[in-house]
């Protein structure tokens, strides 16, 4: 009798249609998904053992102590129920004690009970294999009717039919209900439908349950019913039936709880906080959890990775006093060790040994599993060895995960290592072995290899799984190799592996990037036939494809299916379309969306904006624009966010950002609610390196509540990690893993750990490395940067231990890797050790890049060692490696620092040589280089040949040039180049600021000096205190006290408090202009401040007084700082003998120098007046005082000094003196200079009286050497005096002055102001013949003249006598030579008269006769140079020919 045919009473409870599911369903679950309690039971796993320990069990076992054989009843009703018979929950249930052990405490059988429990074994056993032994077909009355079998036997013969052929056992429960006018009994019932949950028949239990629950169902049947559904994963229905139960008032037991748990687990990976939800259930039904209920949720924990909720429920476990079994740890190691944590994984594995349990292989294998997953090849090396020692044999579970780890780590040649070390010993590889195989192969581009592997796997007799053939068939996507993909897919198909999503998904784009669009579309149909629904990604990669080869009627085609099979709405069509690039279609539908009232998106209409704005479509655009301002009332914003991110996309980031500034001022209603806008902006923000902007607008975005999507946090990322906030990118990165957000974790955890590095945050990175390697193992670039980052602190020892590790374990290191461990050994300064490192790399095969050379090169080059950079740059020729740009760079630069002038040309020649032209970095370098040396001739031609090489001089250029100009104190050229930098946009340095300043104030261009001034202020530069004393020094220079009065004030005004220096300068001002008295004010307001008051302010009014001649005050207030308690020191004294030099009669400087005499310094009064020679040891311990202090403090007092004793005729000491600074370095020993063929002298930073004391005694040598004929002189002799001024005195003037008295050949530099030449020739025919050379040696006179010898006029000296007849001579001759100028100084004043009236006679009566002859003679322009203001307009070119 058929089973359908079995009438039955009416049930229902809710959703009874909802249990129907599809077969596929149920056969998608792999066999090793069976829920089978009694595996958890350590009695059962390990019978010969005994567990004390645990709690007696709340059931007895059904199975170890069956009845005895039941007598069948005569009637038809009911048979008796036998106590003892196991029931379907004591078949569920585990025993977790020894069984024999817990059965003589319950029950003690007697011989007749086991006798009849051996019987009824034996009668089952003979039943069963009967039934199997039928032939098929055969009905199974012809062994049921006659062996009067009752329900409960037959229960047994059919779980033991069952467990072999399903179809018996349900052949045997049609008996039986066909057999009896009864139903068959509940126990009946959970026995069948565990035996087709078993053979996974879920349609056919459903039909028995449906038919059976409602007579006299019990929990057990519900359960059976539960465990057919759980072995499948359906959790819902599982739910449905356990509240059917409760509705016919049947209460569920633990085992429902249990069975509820398992399908819970099956149905997918739990959600967080899942597993306690379950645990609180089952606590609410007033059950108590037991072990199988804790085991089976910590192993969904395990499936799902949920570590929190593993740990938790195990721990609740332990408080509830419910043992932990050996399942139970090594659910805890598998769940650690797919979580990342190894090291707890170990700990649980302690921990089980400790409890007296002894591992089995699935311990070994989850622990190994956990070391394999961190890439830890020593302790799965370890854990190997344990297994074997245990007395497993590496199974096939060992070895996949052993390849699958070699495989992840590159290291292919250990993967196939143990591939044939598996085939050898006997272990035959599963499908899961070649998968992994294949997967690697492909991956490190071995594709070949991959197909050999499958072709292996077919000859082995395994089928591919869809595993299998969809990793291969990504190894042929990724290595282009269409046709082997296609033919991969095609033997899947034959194979009878239905491809899944991915496989088909990969093979569209494979064939879409083709471009054979009727191959793609016949894939998409067979697609659809196969149960897959194309998604949106799907759809854009077909549309794509069909849009490039212009198959208009096939999208047409698409788009209807999208609309009326799919049930798409019109806004995912448009957006689908548009991002295939199929503008047209999307932009008609997004116009029909908008004229039905939609809104659009922000990202599909800046695509078709962006796409008609690309391709010239301009009505179009308008048009779509003015279409959504008319249906779509809230369209401003949308149509800001999109112009904003339109200029995002056309990189015009000012604009967007300005735009994007004023729609967030304006606070427009929903502006800023769509993250694609962020997204866009950030994006660019960031690329553009705008990164405090972008650090805003992210901050406007959280503000809002927008979450950040995966390039927004990707673009953070890397914002904060350059702006050098590593700890936030960090966070961020967490953030968007907590969030669910896949991001590009490598390049993130790159950019993370450099920038800890650059932060001198190493140990950061050092936890954060730690993470990486507990998640999901360390690749190579992860190392490196690690390495780079001990590197930025100098860590070698740490970046060395990395680098071990990684040639130990793998990856293999790289030539970064190894510059890294340089750069540790460089920033550290240990470059003695870095020949050592090269020798120690060699030796372990490491070849030396080219790169690392370099590295070398440019750390020595930074030390300044150009023995060790030219070495290595020999040994880079010698090794075949040719320079390039940089290294010629680094090179010339460390020449140029160390004043190499001759290697700098040759390496610029050779660098020429070579092919290489020198670009402006290196043309600025010698440029600086020749004006440090103050070769100024030479940068002005280094500049040409920038500008003739078609160069554009950048700022550094013209800085330089600035310099240069201001030092040669050319401040008009300066101007010039500074007008220039303005004009193309350059940004002067503010070093070129205050050199032309400086330059201004020494050539008096007041006026253009205070306006460069208040440029430097108008333009925001940071001024210094410097910078207000050289513009203070200006106004003191120029007698302008008021200006330096104003400048004080603003001085203050910018938070720059005045100090001791600044109020000497401005009362040196006052003291210039001739008001000693404001002079003195100051000095009053000083000592009533709490500034410490030195004699620097004091020297200032003294001199004040001193210089307008009121000598008698100048005393007095000498005087007045002894009462007010300071010691006068040098500065004083300097002031004095400097006032004594300038004063006209001796009288005078006598009563200044007695005054110095009176205050216990009387060395300048005895030079003056004495003759002993102590004096000149007194002098010269004075000096040796002087070299203590400040560096000017004895050059000023020697040069005071100096000027004084030549001005009263005392030259004889005057040059003992100078002798004397000579001999302490005062004065530089190469002031003058007579050796072979170098004849000069340079009396720059010398007053007038040493500077003539220092040429009379030069002309001096220079005479015994003409005459000697030794040493030789050069061709041109030359005298350099500058054009500085030393206490408002021109040198040059001054030495100009002398040598036109004494009538020398020396005359002005024609190139080069400040400097005289002279014709050697010429010198010493006149040093030979002159009267003013017959007898040059300096002496003192008899007896002080009552008068200054020296007079100042016009800011220079000159010989007092000399004054008249040098104005007399000038004003009527104008500029003279020397010869002529000496012979006319020696005549009397009638004779001078009468020559010089005759001189001009004879020249207006030579131009007279000039002009009859018809001659014309060129005009010079008695005009000089006329000096332009700064705001003049001219061309460098012109200013440097």
């Amino acid at each position: 009798m058929p089973l359908m045919a079995v009438s039955s009473p009416p049930f229902s409870f809710p959703s009874t249609r909802n249990l129907r599911r599809a077969i596929t369903t149920a056969a998608a679950s792999s066999a090793s998904d069976d829920f089978d309690y009694p595996l958890a039971d350590p009695s059962i796993r390990w019978p010969h053992l005994r567990f004390p320990h645990l709690p007696a069990p709340r059931f007895p076992v059904a199975d170890t102590a069956p009845p005895p054989t039941p007598v069948r009843p005569s009637c038809e009703g009911e048979p008796a129920k036998d106590s003892s018979a196991p029931s379907a929950s004591a078949a569920a249930v585990v025993e977790p004690l020894d069984a024999r052990a817990h059965r003589a405490r319950v029950k003690k059988l007697s011989k007749l009970a086991l006798r009849q429990a051996r019987d009824w074994r034996e009668r089952v056993s003979e039943l069963a294999d009967r039934l199997l032994a039928l032939p098929p077909g055969a009905p199974v009355a012809e062994v049921l009717d006659e062996a009067w079998v009752s329900p409960d036997e037959l229960a047994y013969v059919m779980r033991a039919v069952g467990a072999s052929s399903w179809r018996r056992a349900l052949d045997a429960f049609e008996w039986l209900v066909a057999s009896g006018t009864a139903g068959p009994g509940p126990r009946v019932v959970a026995v069948v439908l565990g035996v087709l949950g078993r053979a996974r028949q879920g349609d056919l239990a459903e039909e028995v349950f449906l038919r059976f629950v409602g007579e006299g169902a019990t929990v057990q049947v519900f359960n059976a019913m539960m465990g057919v559904y759980a072995r499948s994963g359906r959790f819902d229905d599982v739910r449905q039936l356990l509240d059917a139960m409760r509705g016919q008032g049947i209460e569920p037991d633990l085992v429902s709880f249990n069975t509820l748990i398992n399908a819970r687990a099956k149905s997918g990976s739990l959600a967080p906080g899942a597993a306690f939800d379950l645990l609180l259930e089952v606590r609410q039904a007033g059950l108590r959890p037991d072990v199988i209920t804790y085991n089976t949720l910590i192993s969904a924990c395990s499936q799902g990775s949920i570590l929190d909720d593993a740990v938790a429920v195990f721990q609740d476990m332990i408080d509830s006093q419910c043992r932990p079994d050996l399942w139970t740890y090594n659910a805890m190691v598998s769940v650690h060790g797919r979580c990342g944590t190894a090291q707890e994984a170990e700990r649980m594995f302690m921990e089980l040994l400790e409890k007296g349990f002894k591992p089995d292989a699935v311990t070994y294998n989850s622990l190994l599993y956990a070391f394999a997953k961190e890439g830890d090849v020593d302790a799965v090396e370890r854990v190997c060895e344990e297994l074997l020692k245990a007395g497993f044999n590496k199974d096939g579970i060992t070895y996949n995960t052993m390849i699958h780890m070699y495989g992840k780590m590159g290291r292919l040649d250990l993967a196939l290592g143990l591939y044939d070390e598996m085939r050898a010993i006997g272990c035959t590889p599963d499908a899961v072995t070649y998968t992994v195989l294949i997967d690697s192969l492909g991956k490190m581009d071995r594709i070949t290899d991959a197909g050999k592997v499958l072709e292996e796997m077919a000859d082995a007799g395994l089928k591919p799984t869809l595993v299998t053939f969809s990793a291969l068939i990504c190894a042929y996507a990724k290595g282009g190799r269409r046709d082997e993909a296609e033919r991969t897919f095609d033997r899947m198909v034959a194979s009878g592996v239905k491809p899944d999503r991915l496989a088909y998904l990969v093979m569209l784009d494979i064939i879409a990037r083709s471009g054979e669009t009727k191959k793609l579309m016949l894939l998409h149909r067979t697609m659809m036939k196969d149960g897959y629904v194309p998604d949106a990604t799907l759809y854009q990669v077909m549309l794509s494809a069909l849009a490039k080869g212009n198959e208009c009627e096939e999208i047409e085609g698409v788009m209807q299916d999208m609309e009326v099979v799919c049930q798409m709405n019109p806004q995912l069509v448009y957006s689908i379309l548009i991002k295939a690039e199929c503008i047209s279609q999307g932009a008609t539908l997004l116009k029909k969306a908008c004229l039905q009232g939609h809104e659009p998106d922000s990202k599909s209409l800046l695509s078709i904006l962006d796409a008609y704005e690309t391709t010239g479509k301009h009505e179009e655009c308008l048009s779509l624009l003015q279409c959504i301002r008319e249906h779509v009332p809230s369209s401003h914003n949308l149509i800001s966010e999109c112009s904003i991110m339109l200029l995002c996309k056309k990189k015009k980031i000012t604009a967007a950002i300005q735009e994007y500034d004023s729609m967030q001022t304006l606070k427009c209603g929903s502006f800023g609610r769509d993250y694609n806008l962020y997204e866009h902006l950030i994006t660019c923000l960031e690329e553009a390196e705008f990164f405090p902007e972008s650090s805003q607008v992210f901050c406007d975005m959280q503000f809002i509540g927008i979450k950040p999507s995966q390039k927004i946090y990707e673009s953070m990322i890397s914002t904060y990690c350059k702006l050098g906030f590593p700890e936030t990118a960090h966070q961020l990165m967490d953030e968007a893993v907590h969030s669910g957000i896949w991001l590009n974790t490598l390049s993130s955890s790159v950019t993370i750990i450099e920038a800890y590095g650059k932060t001198r945050l190493w140990q950061h990175a050092e936890n954060f490395v730690k993470g990486l390697k507990q998640e999901s193992g360390v690749d190579r670039r992860i190392w490196n940067a690690l390495i780079h980052a001990y590197a930025e602190s100098g860590f070698y020892e740490h970046a060395r231990a990395v680098f071990d590790t990684m040639i130990k374990k793998g990856p293999v290191p790289t030539v970064d890797s190894v510059n890294g461990m340089m750069r540790a050994l460089i920033i550290d300064g240990r470059l003695n050790e870095l020949y050592v490192i090269v020798q120690e790399l060699q030796d372990m095969g490491f070849k030396i890049s080219k790169s690392t050379v370099i590295l070398m090169l440019e750390a020595f080059a930074k030390a300044g060692d150009v023995f060790e950079v030219m070495k290595i740059y020999n040994g880079m020729k010698e090794a075949g490696y040719l320079p390039n740009m940089h290294m010629y760079r680094s090179m010339i630069s460390l020449l140029c620092r160390n004043k190499r002038f001759r290697d700098v040309e040759l390496m610029v020649e050779e660098m020429e040589g070579a092919g290489f032209k020198p670009d402006l970095a290196i043309l600025n370098t010698l440029l600086l280089m020749y004006t440090g040396n103050g070769d100024f001739d030479k940068t002005v031609e280094l500049y040409h040949s920038i500008l003739e090489a078609g160069l554009e001089p950048d700022e550094d250029t013209y800085n330089t040039l600035i310099i240069m100009y201001s030092r040669d104190l050319r401040p008009e050229e300066g101007f010039t180049l500074l007008n220039e930098m303005g004009k193309r946009g350059l940004t002067p340095r503010l070093e070129s600021y205050k050199s032309l300043l400086a330059a201004s104030g020494k050539a008096k261009l007041w006026e253009q000096g205070e306006q460069l001034f208040q440029e430097i202020r108008s333009k925001g530069y940071r001024l210094n205190r410097s910078l207000y004393h050289t513009m203070m020094k200006m106004y003191r220079d120029s007698c302008n006290h008021s200006k330096a009065e104003q400048l004080l004030a603003e001085m203050k005004e910018d938070s720059i408090e005045p100090t001791i220096a600044t109020m000497h300068i401005l009362m040196t001002s006052y003291g210039t202009a001739g008001h000693p008295d404001e002079a003195e004010k100051v000095l009053n307001s000083l000592k009533s401040s709490s500034l410490e008051v030195s004699t620097l302010p004091y020297s200032t009014v003294f001199d004040a007084y001193l210089k307008n001649g009121e000598y008698n005050l100048g005393i007095t207030k000498l005087m007045e700082m002894k009462t007010d308690g300071v010691k006068p020191d040098h500065q004083v004294w300097t002031c004095f003998i400097r006032a004594a030099s300038l004063c006209e009669r001796t009288d005078d400087t006598i009563l200044l120098l007695n005054s110095l005499r009176d205050c216990g310094f009387d060395l300048p009064i005895r030079l003056l007046t004495e003759r002993t020679s102590s004096l000149l040891t007194e002098a010269d311990n004075f000096l040796k005082e002087l070299e203590a202090l400040e560096d000017s403090a004895a050059l000023n007092f020697v040069n005071a000094l100096e000027d004084l004793l030549w001005a009263f005729e005392r030259r004889s000491t005057a040059s003992y003196i100078f002798q004397l600074a000579v001999n302490r370095s005062i004065y530089h020993h190469n002031v003058f200079r007579v050796i072979e063929k170098d004849w000069g002298a340079d009396v720059r930073k010398l007053s007038a009286g040493a500077a003539l004391t220092a040429l009379t005694l030069w002309l001096d040598h220079m005479q015994d050497a003409s005459l000697q004929g030794s040493p030789e002189s050069p061709k041109s002799i030359v005298l350099v005096t500058g054009e500085g001024e030393y206490n408002m005195v021109s040198l040059r003037k001054t030495i100009r002055a002398y040598l036109l008295e004494m009538g020398s050949p020396f005359l002005p530099c024609r190139t080069r102001s400040g400097r005289f030449v002279a014709k050697s020739y010429s010198l010493k025919m006149w040093l030979k013949d002159s009267p003013f050379c017959m007898d040059l040696e300096l002496k003192d006179a008899p007896a002080l003249p009552k008068m200054n010898s020296m007079k100042l006029t016009e800011g220079y000296f000159m010989r007092a006598g000399l004054v008249s007849t040098f104005k007399d001579i000038h004003g009527k001759l104008g500029e003279v030579w020397p010869k002529k100028f000496s012979r006319l100084a020696l005549l009397s004043e009638e004779s001078r008269a009468e020559v010089i009236k005759a001189d001009i006679q004879g020249r207006k009566e030579k131009l007279d006769r000039m002009k009859k002859q018809g001659v014309v003679m060129s005009k010079k322009s008695k005009k000089g140079t006329r000096r332009a203001k700064f705001v003049r307009e001219q061309s460098t070119q012109a200013v440097l020919k």
